[in-house]
């Protein structure tokens, strides 16, 4: 079965919340994988809605980590089964698991990237403003039981983007 998440709440009736980036590394969702189950990644990705100001660049990418950021907690309706017959997703949602926009990115120890992205800064060129990558079958990464996957950025410029992860349980 696979699911979706963005970083922000499910919407209703507006549109999907777009979140400021920043300068700091920050946290824009994280996906506590179940206690019972890894998660097998399909597809991820990001959009901006402008390309950041300065002639720096940004940086955003996939991370699985073995620590919790604090984020804001998803609602079971924020982690969708794709099949609407579907059951819904066994990852857990709370400040220390499941949610969007972090607000404190925890003491990482250990990590695995699985896809970074360089998005170049107005001056720099024209950078595409949507990114998104689907892993191929037989390559799709797997995150263990009771890891974090997170999508991170830093800008030199804060942008407005939102990130989206799909996934099964496997």
């Amino acid at each position: 079965m696979a699911y979706i998440a963005f970083n922000g709440p499910m919407p209703t009736t507006a549109a999907q919340a777009k979140v400021t980036t920043g300068t700091a590394i920050k946290t824009l969702q994280q996906i506590a994988s179940p206690s019972t189950r890894q998660i097998r990644l399909i597809e991820w990705g990001f959009t901006l809605d402008a390309a950041p100001a300065t002639t720096g660049t940004g940086h955003v990418e996939l991370v699985d980590c073995n620590v919790a950021a604090t984020v804001t907690a998803y609602v079971a309706s924020g982690m969708p089964n794709l099949d609407p017959n579907g059951p819904p997703s066994l990852c857990a949602v709370g400040t220390a698991l499941s949610g969007y926009t972090g607000s404190a990115e925890g003491s990482i120890t250990a990590t695995r990237m699985f896809d970074a992205k360089e998005v170049a800064g107005v001056s720099n060129g024209a950078d595409p403003l949507t990114y998104n990558r689907t892993f191929m079958p037989g390559y799709q990464p797997i995150v263990a039981v009771s890891r974090f996957l997170r999508t991170r950025c830093t800008f030199s410029a804060a942008v407005n983007i939102i990130t989206w992860i799909v996934w099964d349980e496997i």
